[in-house]
């Protein structure tokens, strides 16, 4: 896929790798409809992607909000009148065990998370079949490839996207558009400080997590984004990010049940 000249619909633009993926885009002369729950956050991508001296419309959007997702595609079609690429790239964390979680917290994940995406996919993909080309790339995380403990919800909703978006795949097979899952390891982004715990944790305790999730989140998200964009350029269906990534996603391949074993110092941190 060329994404000169293209339109782009991203989610989640507003920082991290939303944010560079939005200016890698920008640089290969992609247009872009930018979406976020945070309109500021929005517009200040929105600036930067402009100097690229593109067509730049903004959408304050909360992805769990069905009629506002349905609502989309009618907004980006009077700004851009066509869609060739749709990313779903907003997400949320949670942390603590599943005993620890509320119903609550898990319902709210999983409805941006994962519904989110499905919803996105359902508005925008009449769209997309009627370009010569289209992609989707629906962004996941290394955690839909292993499972730590202390993120239930978190794997749910990755699981979840990477099940939906293979499947998908297949049923669009043979036609115009393709798909993209995108597996992040550990990005440096602020998807950690954002995140929400467990209500009982001390100050002390959410510190001491916030800390080892830092220690892990290194790349930084411009690396992350180029990455991502060429996988997208070479119409690859799964882009892994990153080397810690790659190898336990291979590590899970052969030992799909005892991998956990060979890794006891993050077997139960919650990353």
């Amino acid at each position: 896929m060329q994404v000169n000249n293209c339109v782009a619909v991203l989610t989640g633009a507003g920082s991290g790798i939303g944010r560079c993926l939005a200016l890698a885009l920008a640089k290969q002369h992609c247009h872009l409809a930018l979406a976020d729950l945070n309109a500021e956050a929005l517009a200040e991508t929105a600036v930067q992607a402009r100097a690229f001296g593109i067509k730049v419309s903004e959408h304050p959007l909360d992805v769990a909000d069905r009629a506002a997702v349905a609502a989309l595609p009618a907004a980006v079609m009077a700004e851009h009148g066509k869609v060739d690429l749709l990313i779903n790239n907003a997400g949320v964390a949670l942390g603590g065990t599943f005993a620890q979680t509320s119903e609550e917290n898990f319902d709210w994940l999983m409805r941006i998370n994962f519904d989110g995406v499905v919803s996105m996919c359902r508005a925008f993909l009449p769209l997309l079949s009627e370009r010569p080309v289209a992609r989707i790339v629906n962004v996941s995380s290394l955690f839909g490839l292993i499972t730590p403990a202390q993120n239930t919800a978190y794997c749910a909703s990755k699981f979840a996207v990477r099940g939906f978006s293979n499947s998908l795949r297949l049923e669009l097979e043979g036609s115009n558009v393709g798909m993209t899952v995108v597996h992040p390891g550990g990005v440096a982004t602020a998807i950690a400080t954002s995140a929400r715990g467990p209500a009982e944790a001390t100050e002390e305790q959410r510190q001491e997590k916030l800390a080892q999730a830092k220690k892990l989140l290194r790349m930084p998200p411009p690396k992350a984004a180029d990455i991502i964009l060429r996988g997208i350029e070479r119409d690859k269906p799964r882009v892994i990010v990153g080397n810690d990534a790659l190898i336990l996603s291979w590590l899970e391949r052969l030992l799909p049940v005892n991998y956990w074993r060979l890794l006891p110092g993050i077997a139960t941190r919650n990353n």
